[in-house]
Parts: C-alpha cells; sequence; structure tokens
C-alpha cells in the first residue's frame, strides 16, 4: 500500500499541521480519560481492552490503530502519512499526557477535563484532517465498507460500527456516560467549524484524487 499525501505542495505547513494535530488528539483523549465522565466509542473500546490485558491505554489504541488498517488491504484503501502517524503518534502522546495529569479531582475540574478535551478534539479533528495527508484508519474503515457498498450511506455504516464499539468497550467495562452523549452531540458541528478553517488549500498537484485513497472525514475516535 503506497502511502498517499503529495508534499510538494506547502509540506512545511502541512506536516506542522498534521503533527500537531496528531498531539492535540492524544492530549484531547487524555483529557476526556481524566474526566471520567464517559468517552466516545472508540475510547471506550480502548478502554475497555486496555482494562482486560493490562496494556497502557496508548499501546492498546496503536494496536487497534494498526489492526484497523490491516482492514483497508481488502478494502483497497491506501494509506496516507497522516494515516500512518494517526496509529503511532496519539498512542504515544496519551500515555505521556495520562502521565502527567493527576486522576479523580472535584466534579467541577472533570466537567472541565471533558469540556476541553472535546473542545481539543475538534480542533485538531480539523488540523489533521486539514493538512489532507490521509485519515485515520478507523474513518478509512467507515468510507472503505460504505463505498464497496452503494447501497449504504456512510452515516448509516458508521453507526453500526460506533455503536458495535461501544457495545463491545460496555462489556468490556470501558467508560459509557455523560461524556459518551456530549462527544456524540458536539464532535460534528466542531468538526464542521474546524475543518474548513485549517483546510490547507488545493494545489496543482492535488487537485485530482487519487482513485482508491480513503475520504477526508469527521474522525471516529
Amino acid at each position: 500500500m503506497a502511502l498517499l499525501g503529495n508534499l510538494r505542495h506547502r509540506p512545511v505547513r502541512r506536516l506542522a499541521q498534521l503533527y500537531l494535530g496528531l498531539t492535540l488528539y492524544g492530549v484531547s483523549m487524555a483529557l476526556m480519560l481524566r474526566s471520567d465522565l464517559g468517552l466516545d466509542p472508540w475510547d471506550v473500546f480502548h478502554q475497555g481492552l486496555s482494562k482486560l490485558t493490562g496494556l497502557s491505554f496508548g499501546t492498546v489504541t496503536i494496536a487497534v490503530g494498526a489492526l484497523v488498517l490491516l482492514l483497508w488491504i481488502p478494502l483497497r484503501q491506501r494509506p496516507g502519512l497522516g494515516t500512518v502517524s494517526n496509529v503511532v503518534v496519539i498512542g504515544l502522546v496519551v500515555d505521556a499526557t495520562l502521565a502527567l495529569l493527576p486522576t479523580g479531582g472535584p466534579l467541577g475540574v472533570r466537567i472541565a477535563l471533558l469540556v476541553s478535551g472535546i473542545i481539543a478534539n475538534g480542533a485538531a479533528t480539523g488540523l489533521y484532517l486539514g493538512a489532507r495527508l490521509g485519515p485515520g484508519p478507523r474513518d478509512g474503515l467507515m468510507t472503505g465498507f460504505a463505498a464497496r457498498r452503494p447501497g449504504l450511506s456512510i452515516r448509516l455504516v458508521r453507526t453500526v460500527i460506533e455503536v458495535t464499539v461501544l457495545a463491545l468497550g460496555w462489556l468490556l467495562d470501558g467508560t459509557v456516560g455523560v461524556g459518551t452523549i456530549a462527544y456524540a452531540l458536539a464532535i460534528g458541528p466542531l468538526a464542521q467549524l474546524f475543518i474548513p478553517m485549517f483546510a490547507v488549500p488545493d494545489g496543482a498537484d492535488d487537485a485530482a484524487p487519487t482513485p482508491g485513497s480513503a475520504a477526508q472525514v469527521t474522525p471516529t475516535g
């Protein structure tokens, strides 16, 4: 699978924006984790697996991302630099941030962590997708399934995938709560706000989409 993303157009800005976005994404996940008020569906699943295996949250995030990326092969999806970086960077940043953030705290502090985490997640979405160097592995899985099943909408495919991983994560004792609902309600509008704000304008090299590339959509966590 060849890496996509032609870096001849504004390479410094796009690389800086990509890794800033991925770093912020990892920090936002850690903030929501420390709030202990509920996580997005994929992170409920990651947390459940972490509890089951004893591995760190970041390690599980990396492992799941790598496994999901393998599912791109039969779907004929091709990753970008941002896709591969997503798998590694976010997991490392989550673990590093969790090591710095204290656990527990008053409810007001936990609410502030949740709100700031959700907003930061939306901004991170705009930054790393706006760099146009490839979506995350979970997004490619969603768009790949939708592309191979023309009768299914992306919304339906995403809903089925996220409900499935949420249910599995809940069965594995992942944290489902008000934060899960808040994230579901807020991430769409936030992504819609931040993606255009940070989108790098098309260059001549990037004008035509590459066949088989994954669509860039709102991350699923």
